[in-house]
Formats: C-alpha cells, sequence, structure tokens
C-alpha cells in the first residue's frame, strides 16, 4: 500500500524492567518500530524514584540525537514512536505522557484509539480537568488520577473500564511496568525476556533486536506486572477477541510474529490464494515494495511466473502517506520508486499490491509502469476492497475518499488505467486465517465491533477547542 496518506502507520511502544540501561533497551526496539510511527518519538525512564522523560518530533534518530539517551537513566523505561490518529502532530502530543499523581510519577504510552475520547474529556473538562494536549491517550491518565482504590492495579482497571475503544499500552511506576491490551485486542502486544530482564513491544521484530526470547503474547483485556519479582498478570476484561486483520496484512513487519502467526508466510499465503482467485495471463509478477513483496513471491510461485524487482524503492525518502497534500503525495510516487526497463519493457506484467485506499496513487503507480515500457499491467490486490474507515487507531481517509466505497470493481479499473483488476475475496482472506473469527474486518463491511457515537475524526478535540461545529454521521 503506497498512497494512504492517513492510513499506514498507528503506533509502536516498548517497556523493560529489570535492564542495566533499560532506556538504552528501549530506544534499539523503538528502532526496529519505526515503521509504526515517524511523527515523533519519545523515552522515559524511572530511576530511584525519579521519572525522567524525553520526546521530540522526527525519526527515533533524530530525536535523540543529541544525547538524551544518556540522561534516562534507570532500570525500567517505557518508549513510544508515534503516528498520529487523534489530535496533530504537535510535542504536545508525543508520548509517553508523564504525569504525577497521589500515586507517585506515572508514564503512560499507548497505540490504538479511543472512540469515546471526545465525549470523556467534555465530561472531565466540565468538572474541571485541564489537560496538556489533545491525544486521546491523555484521557487515561486523567481517569487513572480521579480512581479512588486503594492499588495502582485497581485505579487502572478503574479508569480503563471508561474507555472504549484500542489500547495496546505500557504504563511506567516507580516500581514496575505494566503491559495492557483492550478486551478486543486490536493491537498487538508481546512478551519477552533476556538475562532476567523483560520486554514488552508492539511487535517481536523489537525482542529481536535486542536479542531477547519471545515469551508470548499478553492476550485480549489481559494486564501484566512486571517487576523485581517477575511477571504477574490479571484478566481484566472478558475477552472478546477483534484483532485487527490489516497487522498481518501491511502494518507489521513481515519479519515479526504477530498474533502468533509469521507475518510473512501469511502474506504470501494471501498471494497465492489471490492467484487462484485471480490468475492472469502474464510474463513477470512484481511488487509493490516492500509490504507487497511476500504476497507477490506467493502469487507468482503459484501461477509458475518469475517474480521480478520491475520496481526499485528509494528508502531515503519520506513515505508518501506522510505528504500533505495531493500533488506532493502525487510527485512522491516518482521519488519514492523507479521502474527497471530492462525487466518491463515490452512485457505483460502482474504488480501486486496489498491494498488500495483512495486510488489516486496507484493510478500514478500504473502510469510509471507504462512509462517503463510494460506491454500490460495487471494490477492485484491481497486483501478486499476497503470501504470503510477505521477508528480503531488508524487515521484512513473518510468514506466518500475512499475509493471502493464510491465505485465498482470495473469502475476502480477503468479509473487505474489497467488492463485487468482483481482483489482478494473475503472468503480467501479467511480461508487463510487459523481463526478468522478472531479478526475484525469492519473495514471491509463496516461492521464496527465497539460501537461509537457519530464518526470521530483524528481533529475532533481541536475541533471543539477552536468551537468548531461539524455534522456527525449516524454510526454505521
Amino acid at each position: 500500500m503506497i498512497e494512504a496518506i492517513h492510513w499506514r502507520e498507528e503506533c509502536g511502544v516498548v517497556g523493560v524492567f529489570g535492564a542495566p540501561q533499560a532506556a538504552e533497551w528501549v530506544y534499539s526496539g523503538l528502532y526496529a518500530l519505526q515503521h509504526r510511527g515517524q511523527e515523533s518519538a519519545g523515552i522515559a525512564s524511572m530511576d530511584g524514584g525519579r521519572l525522567l522523560d524525553y520526546k521530540n518530533l522526527g525519526l527515533v534518530s533524530d530525536a535523540f540525537r543529541g544525547g538524551q539517551l544518556d540522561r534516562l537513566t534507570g532500570p525500567s523505561a517505557i518508549g513510544h514512536v508515534r503516528y498520529s490518529t487523534t489530535g496533530r502532530n504537535t510535542l504536545e502530543n508525543a508520548q509517553p505522557i508523564s504525569v504525577s499523581t497521589r500515586l507517585g510519577g506515572v508514564a503512560l504510552a499507548h497505540n490504538g484509539n479511543i472512540v469515546n475520547a471526545q465525549e470523556l474529556r467534555r465530561e472531565m473538562e466540565a468538572r474541571g480537568s485541564i489537560f496538556q494536549s489533545t491525544s486521546d491517550s491523555e484521557i487515561i491518565l486523567h481517569a487513572l488520577a480521579r480512581a479512588q482504590d486503594a492499588t495502582f492495579e485497581k485505579c487502572l482497571a478503574e479508569a480503563l473500564s471508561q474507555v472504549a475503544g484500542a489500547y495496546s499500552l505500557v504504563v511506567l511506576t516507580s516500581e514496575a511496568v505494566y503491559g495492557i491490551r483492550d478486551p478486543h485486542g486490536f493491537r498487538p502486544l508481546v512478551l519477552g525476556e533476556k538475562d532476567g530482564a523483560h520486554v514488552l513491544a508492539s511487535e517481536t521484530c523489537a525482542l529481536d533486536i535486542l536479542g531477547a526470547t519471545y515469551i508470548r503474547e499478553i492476550e485480549p483485556g489481559e494486564m501484566v506486572r512486571l517487576d523485581a519479582s517477575g511477571i504477574t498478570s490479571w484478566q481484566l476484561f472478558p475477552p472478546s477477541p477483534r484483532k485487527c486483520v490489516f497487522e498481518l496484512i501491511y502494518f507489521s513487519r513481515p519479519d515479526s510474529i504477530v498474533f502468533g502467526e509469521s507475518v510473512h508466510q501469511v502474506r504470501r499465503a494471501l498471494g497465492e490464494r489471490l492467484a487462484d482467485e485471480h490468475p492472469a495471463e502474464a510474463d513477470l509478477v512484481i511488487s509493490v515494495p516492500d509490504s507487497s513483496n511476500a504476497a507477490a513471491q506467493g502469487y507468482a510461485s503459484r501461477l509458475g511466473l518469475p517474480y521480478e524487482l520491475g520496481l526499485i524503492r528509494n528508502h531515503y525518502v519520506g513515505r508518501t502517506f506522510i505528504n500533505p497534500s495531493q500533488a506532493v503525495r502525487e510527485q512522491g510516487v516518482r521519488v519514492k520508486f523507479n521502474v527497471v526497463r530492462s525487466i518491463l519493457e515490452g512485457r505483460r506484467v502482474v504488480v501486486v499490491d496489498d491494498s488500495i485506499v483512495r486510488g489516486t496513487t496507484s493510478r500514478k503507480l500504473v502510469k510509471l509502469l507504462r512509462r517503463g515500457g510494460a506491454k500490460e499491467v495487471h494490477f492485484r490486490v491481497s486483501s478486499p476492497p476497503i470501504e470503510w474507515p477505521c477508528f480503531y487507531g488508524i487515521d484512513t481517509p473518510e468514506r466518500r475518499d475512499l475509493i471502493a466505497s464510491t465505485h465498482n470493481l470495473e469502475e476502480i479499473g477503468t479509473y487505474l488505467r489497467v488492463d485487468s483488476l482483481g482483489y482478494l475475496s473475503m472468503e480467501g482472506l479467511q480461508l487463510v486465517q487459523r481463526q478468522p473469527a478472531t479478526f475484525c474486518y469492519a473495514c471491509f463491511g463496516g461492521k464496527y465491533p465497539v460501537p461509537f457515537k457519530g464518526m470521530p475524526t483524528k481533529l475532533s478535540m481541536e475541533n471543539d477547542l477552536e468551537g468548531e461545529k461539524h455534522p456527525v454521521d449516524s454510526t454505521p
């Protein structure tokens, strides 16, 4: 998927307890999770009861280039890389969020999206709460500060009982690091161990870079506490798994294990199934690098076609989906990709991508391939058509901007100017999965597992502060 201006990334989190220099471990883990967020990076550590933190805009390497990491001492730390799904890209919205409460210093890093955040914030502000950001994550800390239970765990449980939506959290206190997933488990969170220290991370690739051993996933609705005595676990809420299927299709790194499955193997199987459903008479198969590589390999293998590197990606430019305007995004395709003319010229080409969102950049890509000499271009997509926006941690466009919500297959093919177009069916997607009933497919069918009022938007809380009034759509 090359075109989603707000689709690609949500956030990545890391937590470490029991390491000599925990912040350095967190830094390395965040580096491995950089694909999950490029807007800001931050780390909070705990040293002898002192809560230390630093965060800045930009990539992990840019945010910490001034020696700030050396000042984040202590055996426990958490970190965050952000792609904003609620709130603008400002330093105030960067994470972790650190506060002082009657329970002591607390820092929190959040991957996901709270769908009742605007409603809760209005209620809290009416009771006197003062917010330092427009991030939905801060609401969890306000609810925590208001909780009246005796223990931190019970206060955290009380706070989370008020919020609805997606959250995979790492929380830092003077005594422990906590990891929590929402009851649906929309976003991943894994647990690992190295030399007696424990690590929480959004993906196993963060464990790999540390040389940590993967232990298990944090279960939906579960909270774990990492402290000097080891690991303690509570089932806060009854599990009702609805894991985000796009973590496997697109978000996660192919070398990760997510939801208990190899991301690479799942994507390759998606490509194989796509070839069964939509074969093409062609000379070769290429991918839209890098997230579609495995699917394209599976497609080519199934049909006995050669898999070639017909598109070369420039890894040293910003991702096109981060660019703010359509004109810049379209220029970004030419900057980000180039064709290998000697491979494409005069040949019938199948190009495999993992999804089509708006369609504008895919159309530019087809034009690039034809300019590169492709005789025919057959577009194949290793997921079903995206017809609905996501509200659980992905900043997708509004529904009217999703091409599959307003155009049928023939119309999309005409718009892209391809010789043929084929999407993987929902049946094909679910046949590839081990436990299809445990996944969320709202972006394909509009059936949202967590209800919400109206249509939450990325800037809902900014609009409240600025006094803007917008019509509210009914919940689908």
